[in-house]
């Protein structure tokens, strides 16, 4: 799978070539170098220690102190639950800094290190990280949002839509300040979601003719019922309820690794729950790999849903 980072790269340059070289100085030179004056990272933050590791996320930040709190992206990259580093998908922030949100990038473990739940448990414990931290980074708990493609896609919907007093949440306990004092899920309930072609039912992709071995490699030995089990605990489309986070979904129609029919699916459902969402198809579209008018006009889209939402700041 290629990352988001090689997708924005690749947009980058295709308009660097359409453009000419004074309007690009202009225009593309000068957003950078704005970025870089107005911008910092606090980078390598240990949010969670699981499977032995220590599980990191950056945090992207404007370098002048805003009177408001921020609204905030937590990004989570893809690569099949099987694959991806966060690094790879640095450049993602890019988009959102433009927008006026703070950017918090998140690793997680993969299949070779603990199979399936770990992956959503350890997202779930970041976002939890976020309410622990919202004070000392500014973050407005009001305007969470949760993006990423692929399995980070996945991982934007399960982290957004899973109950609060799902045992999933349960790792995080360890992140209690008193290891003895009571558990409390300190998660600020997500506004949005911006999912990059996310899988939404993680079991179709288990058997029959959506199967896929990225899938079966995130579980492992485990054996039907329970694989199938814990499947549908983790799908986003078992999750779908009234009040849940507005969601934009980006699908091309003929994509070969999650099917188009995924962002459908969800979007009925959440059609039918009474949750404001929209799907964004990307026609004649693969597994991303978008051209860059389409990858710029995705971004377009979903920024306009969330200026339209409120959590977008009117002027970034």
């Amino acid at each position: 799978m290629r990352t988001h980072f090689a997708r924005l790269g690749a947009a980058i340059f295709a308009c660097a070539l359409a453009i000419p070289a004074a309007q690009a100085a202009d225009g593309g030179v000068r957003s950078a170098a704005l970025l870089d004056h107005g911008w910092w990272i606090d980078p390598n933050v240990t949010y969670l220690t699981a499977s032995g590791q220590e599980l990191k996320l950056d945090v992207y930040l404007p370098t002048k102190k805003s009177d408001q709190p921020l609204p905030v992206v937590m990004y989570f990259h893809g690569g099949g639950w099987v694959a991806g580093r966060r690094e790879g998908a640095a450049l993602s922030a890019m988009p959102f800094m433009e927008m006026g949100f703070a950017f918090v990038n998140v690793s997680y473990r993969l299949a070779k290190v603990a199979p399936a739940p770990a992956a959503v448990e350890d997202t779930l414990c970041a976002l939890q990280w976020i309410g622990r931290n919202a004070k000392k980074y500014n973050f407005d708990l009001s305007k969470v949002v949760t993006t990423g493609d692929s399995a980070g896609g996945h991982l934007a919907l399960a982290t957004a839509m899973i109950p609060s007093d799902s045992p999933l949440t349960h790792q995080c306990a360890a992140n209690e300040p008193s290891w003895s004092g009571p558990y409390q899920n300190v998660a600020p309930k997500v506004a949005a979601v911006i999912n990059w072609y996310g899988i939404t039912d993680v079991a179709d992709m288990l058997q029959g003719p959506n199967v896929r071995s990225y899938a079966v490699a995130w579980f492992g030995s485990m054996r039907d019922p329970d694989r199938l089990a814990l499947a549908r605990t983790v799908s986003p489309l078992s999750h779908v309820r009234a009040g849940g986070p507005a969601v934009f979904t980006i699908h091309g129609d003929a994509d070969p690794l999650v099917p188009y029919a995924h962002g459908l699916r969800l979007k009925a459902a959440l059609d039918k729950a009474g949750v404001k969402n929209v799907l964004h198809t990307i026609k004649g579209g693969g597994h991303g790999g978008f051209t860059a008018e389409q990858h710029v006009g995705a971004y377009e889209a979903a920024h306009a849903f969330l200026r339209g939402l409120g959590v977008a700041p009117a002027q970034p």
